[in-house]
């Protein structure tokens, strides 16, 4: 079992046994909960840390944990339902609704419960995480001089010039200056779209579309205004016409390995999206989560839209969290022209600056040895995982349909039997032991069909994706 369930359930059971134990009386020593549940040493002492951490437990260096005393009795819950009426006032007649959606995302970050199979998450599963690379890199970092220092606001030299050359590419068409390092890339979407639209404006989106972008927009005041896609990516004969149609300045894609679909631009397209806004005076946020998440079989990768456009219509975002850790939380921004300075203020505004250890750590990941073996292993190690499910769905899954198959990613876009109540389905999966992701979240507007967003990245490995899809099946067959 993955040593962070272990820790869960050792402390699940502890807490179930606190009450043998009077207030102050001291717990079995580590030792002996190692010797009892058989685990590691390192598994018990976190477990008791996250009772000391609930105010359960006391440890005492060299004494051991003892029951704690009973917390006093919390005063009785005041009124606020006073918040109802102040949350929902408004301004004027030209306010935006002021409420935040964010169960998509939160849905997408919730971790599975115990003993659940996750076909639905958006980060690499810890076993295919570069735990070593990043505790070295960590540990490199904090003896780094200066790494407890105030970092500059717009990042960290040698991490700028680095986001410079991946975003740039051969090229060298971005340079150090024109970027920002920011906390991953959720924090530089929701920069982004403040700085390029006022409140009340629409907002062009992929339709469907990560979740994040539309939450986003909506807690920024934004209209979110959906552009369909194919396999080919964004339909740029109805991109000219959403831009015709309002008054949207803003266009944000994923141009490589789309969320959910998996589709990569067309070279044509690439070129029209660039001209489109060129011409409705438009910005171009594009959202490159994926670069890193190429499989085996990826052909060659497009260059970002960024690195070719000269003229300051895109605004590049990026972040190395999905290719390492959530917990690694850095990201860039890139753009060209005055909106590079509001950008800037609106970071500094909202969070000051990325804190400087972690940037330093993200320094020293990248240019370690162990970051083109991560990248190395992880690609063959995707593309064998999307061929497992691929294959498991066919086997049972025969009435569904994976109309693009991803060569970069995590996910696999299901398009299922036309009438199937996608959330009715969720559900059931769950309560079979399984948490798979329903389409409806992924669009801003009303979908076109039921589909499932299923993830091949955050299961265990090939054994659990395909028990996942076999209990999936049996959900189908049933409901």
């Amino acid at each position: 079992m993955h040593e962070r369930n272990s820790v869960a359930e050792l402390a699940l059971t502890l807490r179930s046994e606190l009450n043998r134990y009077s207030p102050g009386e001291k717990l079995p020593s580590s030792r002996a909960l190692v010797e009892r549940f058989r685990v590691s040493p390192v598994t018990v002492s976190r477990a008791l840390a996250t009772l000391a951490a609930e105010g359960l437990v006391v440890t005492r260096p060299g004494a051991g944990a003892f029951r704690a005393e009973p917390h006093p009795a919390s005063a009785p819950p005041g009124d606020t339902s006073w918040q109802q009426v102040a949350l929902s006032a408004e301004a004027g007649e030209e306010a935006v609704p002021r409420s935040v959606d964010a169960a998509g995302v939160i849905a997408s970050l919730a971790g599975p419960p115990p003993g659940v199979i996750e076909l639905s998450g958006g980060y690499l599963h810890p076993s295919l995480q570069p735990e070593r690379a990043l505790a070295a890199a960590l540990a490199r970092a904090g003896r780094r001089p200066g790494a407890w220092e105030r970092p500059p606001l717009e990042g960290v030299a040698e991490l700028r010039s680095w986001f410079a050359r991946e975003i740039g590419g051969p090229t060298g068409s971005v340079t150090p200056s024109g970027v920002l390092v920011t906390a991953g890339g959720q924090s530089a979407l929701t920069t982004a779209l403040r700085a390029l639209a006022p409140p009340g404006a629409p907002v062009l989106v992929e339709s469907p579309t990560y979740p994040g972008v539309i939450a986003a927009a909506r807690a920024s005041g934004l209209r979110p205004v959906p552009v369909p896609v194919d396999a080919q990516g964004v339909r740029t004969d109805l991109l000219a016409e959403a831009f015709r149609a309002g008054r949207a300045r803003v266009f944000v894609c994923q141009p490589l390995f789309h969320n959910p679909t998996g589709s990569v631009l067309a070279e044509d397209r690439r070129r029209e999206v660039l001209r489109i806004a060129r011409e409705a005076g438009a910005f171009v946020v594009e959202d490159d989560f994926a670069r890193r998440l190429a499989h085996e079989d990826a052909p060659p990768l497009p260059p970002t839209l960024a690195s070719e456009d000269a003229d300051g219509v895109v605004v590049h975002v990026c972040s190395l969290t999905k290719f390492t850790s959530p917990s690694l939380r850095v990201g860039a921004l890139a753009a060209r022209g005055p909106v590079l300075d509001r950008l800037r203020a609106i970071q500094v505004v909202d969070s000051f600056f990325v804190p400087r250890p972690l940037q330093e750590t993200a320094v020293e990941l990248v240019g370690s040895p162990a970051w083109p073996r991560h990248r190395r292993a992880l690609a063959a190690e995707l593309r064998v995982r999307r061929e497992a499910l691929l294959a498991a769905l066919g086997r049972e899954l025969p009435g569904s349909e994976v109309a693009y198959v991803p060569p970069g990613g995590f996910h696999v876009w299901v398009r299922l039997p036309d009438g199937t109540d996608e959330s009715a389905l969720a559900a059931a999966t769950l309560r079979a032991g399984v948490l798979v992701t329903p389409g409806r979240p992924f669009y801003p507007a009303e979908p076109a069909a039921p589909h499932l967003r299923l993830c091949f990245a955050a299961a265990a490995g090939v054994a659990e994706l395909r028990e996942g899809v076999r209990r999936l099946g049996a959900v189908m067959r049933e409901v």
